[in-house]
């Protein structure tokens, strides 16, 4: 009987993985055949802006750790977070973070649930004091503005708001007597990217969600980085942070356990059970990483990637971008059609979408096209993508 309840749930199993999280696409040329699971896995050119694209190798490792976690014979979403087996994989993960980002010491990593939304509220509840400032260039600062100013004092010191945030804000002051100056390093809505580390006479808390690991980081300028997996990490369903130890208990408020940073390192991320899978594929993404030369070769990557891209973009006559090109990101490119071409946008986009382009649609609240190219994105996606322009290019 109980043979019998293992084979139904292994059939199961393997039918989930090969119909839904393995995609088998028609007419789409088969890139990739797994060693590890038996189906070809038809991957199509991914620039989805979060949820992300993956490292093939986490997601056929995260996949296995599904059937069998370690060779406990149980599976990864149903293993103990206080098992012998799964601490390691957070301690690891942590470890990994500090040498890929070169974390000095007094700093904490902490893998958390709530994503990068849930730190708009809890750093300032950690860090504000009496007064915070803030860069406002785009939508998810101006959501970090908005959850602190119920903790205190904000100082916009600068915004690019006017302009539909397609720059960075250059000349501002930051005013010497604010807790934290607060800055979003790269905008995936409108494809503007702050990749140096800001010089401030305050300490400097930085969401870095979707550039997080894609270039080297001078820690220790910060008392706070955080940021949601889902980008450059793992799959959606956690937040990463990295705290300064120093830098906590110096608030007058009380802080509600869960929402104490303190908590969490004193407990190393398992006050409560934390998401255990993400943690996982996180810790696979990082293996992955340091594999391939680190957060410097990730930096010469991105930066081949993006040149490439925006190369086209400003060749081909169909399109411009919208970003100015001193600040253009590299995670997200970001591109609308030339006023006189405007009526092909909804064609192109399904001219390639059937090439197997797949999340270039623009925000829904800018329109156009977005092609976010994280760390795990092959250069031939975006070489494919770049034919797929140029050949609807010729036919107009």
């Amino acid at each position: 009987m109980v043979a019998k309840y293992l084979y139904i749930v292994e059939k199961f199993i393997t039918f989930f993985i090969e119909n839904i999280f393995l995609v088998r696409i028609k007419g789409v040329p088969l890139r990739h055949e797994s060693k590890t699971i038996k189906n070809y896995i038809v991957m199509k050119h991914n620039f989805c802006a979060g949820p992300a694209v993956l490292p093939q190798e986490v997601i056929e490792k995260s996949a296995q750790a599904v059937y069998d976690f370690a060779g406990t014979g149980i599976s990864i979403l149903s293993i103990s977070h206080r098992s012998k087996e799964f601490k390691p994989i957070v301690d690891e993960a942590e470890a990994l973070i500090k040498e890929i980002l070169d974390v000095p010491e007094g700093y904490s990593v902490l893998f958390l649930a709530g994503g990068a939304s849930m730190e708009f509220c809890r750093v300032p509840y950690n860090f504000l004091n009496k007064k915070a400032a803030y860069l406002n260039t785009g939508v998810w600062a101006k959501k970090a503005m908005k959850e602190a100013k119920a903790f205190g004092e904000v100082v916009e010191v600068a915004s690019s708001a006017e302009s539909t945030y397609t720059y960075i804000p250059k000349d501002y002051v930051i005013p010497a007597d604010a807790d934290y100056f607060h800055y979003t390093t790269n905008n995936t809505i409108y494809g503007t990217e702050i990749r140096k580390d800001l010089d401030s006479p305050v300490p400097l808390i930085s969401d870095m969600s979707s550039d997080i690991f894609s270039r080297p980081v001078d820690v220790s300028k910060y008392n706070c980085i955080y940021g949601g997996a889902q980008k450059n990490l793992a799959p959606s369903g956690m937040a990463f942070v990295i705290v300064k130890n120093d830098a906590l208990g110096h608030v007058d408020r009380y802080i509600p356990t869960m929402l104490n940073y303190q908590t969490h390192i004193d407990n190393g991320s398992m006050f409560n059970t934390p998401p255990t899978f993400t943690i996982y594929s996180a810790l696979e993404s990082l293996r992955w990483l340091k594999a391939q030369g680190g957060v410097k070769e990730m930096a010469k990557c991105a930066e081949a990637r993006a040149s490439k891209l925006y190369t086209e973009i400003d060749r081909n006559k169909l399109f411009v971008g919208t970003a100015n090109e001193e600040d253009r990101s590299y995670m997200n490119i970001c591109w609308v059609m030339q006023p006189e071409y405007k009526e092909l946008e909804e064609d192109f986009l399904k001219f390639a979408q059937g090439k197997g382009m797949v999340g270039i649609k623009g925000h829904r609240s800018v329109g156009g096209f977005r092609a976010s190219c994280y760390n795990a994105l092959p250069m031939e996606s975006v070489d494919a993508l770049i034919a797929c322009m140029q050949e609807y290019e010729a036919k107009h």
